[in-house]
């Protein structure tokens, strides 16, 4: 689930700072707003890369993507930019989890198939 989720994280990285130059364009929000909220938004997204397989984690994402939706009230591509991210969140949280479970699934079969070398 790592793997996964940490890529549509840095994915969501790159994207929220293209979206802070995009926003900057705005004549009615400072540069210092955009760049510290995208800062916060991106910083986030590098630190949940670590914190994706602890407890909350996988919340905190979540949040994320909420956050990275409402964004498009600043910058309407973001609406859609932040839907697909979401889907991709969900898939790598779903799908992550899968690999999760057949990797141990499969772990305690090479284990309990090996001959015990006495």
């Amino acid at each position: 689930m790592r793997t996964l989720c940490s890529s549509t994280l840095i994915g969501e990285f790159f994207v929220i700072g293209f979206a802070g130059l995009v926003a900057m364009k705005d004549p009615d929000l400072s540069m210092t707003a955009v760049w510290t909220v995208s800062g916060i938004a991106m910083f986030l997204c590098l630190v949940l890369c670590g914190l994706v397989t602890r407890p909350g984690g996988v919340a905190l994402g979540w949040a994320l993507q909420i956050a990275l939706i409402a964004s498009g009230f600043i910058v309407p591509t973001m609406y859609f930019l932040g839907a697909i991210f979401a889907a991709l969140w969900w898939a790598s949280v779903h799908y992550g989890r899968k690999v999760d479970a057949a990797k141990a699934r499969f772990a305690a079969q090479a284990n309990s198939s090996t001959p015990d070398a006495a």
